[in-house]
């Protein structure tokens, strides 16, 4: 039995995940297999790749279940790398909550987990399967940055401290695979109640609800910039809210239940929580700028949704299936998150922020993001002793609540990922603390 099945392996995405488990410097504490529905495309890749015949080739098609259900259950941890996942991700779930199979995808598709937490959560717990959508560019960064920023919070103020505004800006470079092109384009075939529906606050928290977001906004004023800078809408934020309020309310609900393994008070955010993102494409943060790019950006979403033509002009300049960004391109890329988190206001203590920054070296959608799911996947196989105490119950869970500070440690180790907090109090400047 192979201790990590990667799904998709020849896709874009999928051969990179690959190549990175291959030369992982902890190659010789781990199998692995890869599986696609083209054998031929998957001996290609074990040549190119020059990957040795202990790793095992499976053909699997994901639109056949019982190919699916045969394959997870041959594995203990499933990577999943074929999207879109609200028309082929499914299957691969449902066998995993079934026959207790761990799993982690790179889905950014909050409808499709929606649907998968109604559908599996409950099995999954009873069968201790561990199942982490969202474990790439979306949404690691931003759970592990809240996440941080509530433990530095707590280790400055006190374990009573709750959080208050977190806002998360974005400065990256990077490119598009094929992929992700065509997930982009069958938004459209989705029933407009399903994408209603998953853009509510706490669409994916577990029954309960927090301090509401504020409305969609032109631009974000970024907090403690001097001169002010600003950011625009981050496409990619209503995703990564939704996976940072399922980790709030999970972890709250674990407090609740007093579950004194994992000092789970500790990892509770409080009731006056809210999270938002923002990006300063190329650096750009001052205002005229960055207003004309939103209005920019909200005119674009509105005639992709409702002008055909701009749809077909998209879909025949997109690159093809299985193409993306060149290797060079990759290399070359970077990303830069900026997470700043404001203490909840209490009688008589000053207001704390915490700004804490996590920085890759690599493009973000795609090789840091082989990076982020294949370090999930071995946190899972590897360290499963030292995760949360969330994760030993299984469920639908989220990077932060499941792998939570294993995964930060993780990511430092590779060489890639930095992380860095410093704590600002009033009248301080941004470098008087920093912490961890």
């Amino acid at each position: 039995m192979p201790d990590i099945l990667v799904l998709g392996a020849t896709g874009f995405t999928g051969r990179l995940v690959t190549r990175y488990l291959a030369s992982h410097p902890a190659r010789s504490s781990f199998t692995f297999a890869i599986a696609a529905r083209s054998k031929s495309k998957l001996d290609e890749l074990k040549r190119n790749l020059q990957l040795d015949d202990a790793i095992r080739v499976l053909q699997v098609d994901v639109t056949q279940p019982t190919q699916v259900e045969d394959a997870v259950k041959s594995a203990r941890v499933v990577i999943n790398t074929v999207g879109p996942f609200w028309k082929w991700g499914d299957p691969v779930v449902r066998a995993c909550a079934l026959n207790g199979r761990h799993y982690v995808d790179l889905a950014g598709e909050t409808h499709w987990i929606r649907r998968m937490i109604w559908k599996y959560d409950y099995v999954a717990t009873k069968n201790n399967a561990i199942i982490i959508p969202c474990c790439g560019f979306d949404s690691v960064p931003a759970d592990l940055l809240v996440l941080l920023a509530n433990n530095v919070l707590k280790d400055t103020v006190g374990p009573q401290a709750e959080l208050g505004r977190s806002l998360t800006v974005y400065k990256m470079k990077g490119g598009l695979s094929g992929g992700t092109f065509s997930t982009i384009m069958t938004v459209t075939e989705i029933p407009p109640d399903e994408i209603r529906l998953s853009m509510e606050d706490y669409s994916l928290a577990p029954g309960i609800r927090g301090a509401p977001t504020p409305g969609p906004k032109l631009f974000h004023r970024v907090p403690l910039t001097s001169p002010r800078r600003y950011a625009m809408p981050w496409f990619m934020g209503g995703t990564n809210r939704a996976v940072a309020q399922r980790t709030w309310g999970l972890h709250a609900l674990a407090a609740r239940a007093g579950n004194a393994q994992d000092d789970a008070a500790r990892r509770v955010y409080g009731p006056r929580f809210t999270y938002d993102e923002g990006l300063q494409p190329g650096g750009i943060s001052s205002f005229l700028p960055v207003l004309l790019m939103s209005v920019v950006y909200y005119l674009s979403l509105a005639a992709f949704f409702f002008l055909p033509p701009v749809r077909w002009v998209v879909k025949h300049l997109a690159p093809a299936s299985g193409e993306g960004p060149s290797e060079e391109d990759m290399k070359n890329g970077w990303f830069e998150a900026t997470n700043y988190t404001a203490s909840a206001p209490r009688a008589g203590e000053p207001e704390v922020h915490v700004k804490t920054v996590m920085r890759g070296s690599g493009d973000p959608g795609y090789e840091l993001t082989s990076v982020m799911i294949g370090e999930s996947a071995l946190a899972i196989l590897l360290d499963k002793a030292s995760l949360p105490a969330l994760a030993n119950q299984g469920g639908i869970l989220t990077p932060a609540s499941a792998l939570g500070e294993v995964l930060v440690r993780r990511l430092e180790a590779t060489g890639r990922v930095q992380f860095e907090s410093t704590v600002v109090r009033p009248g301080d400047t941004e470098e008087s603390r920093k912490a961890r």
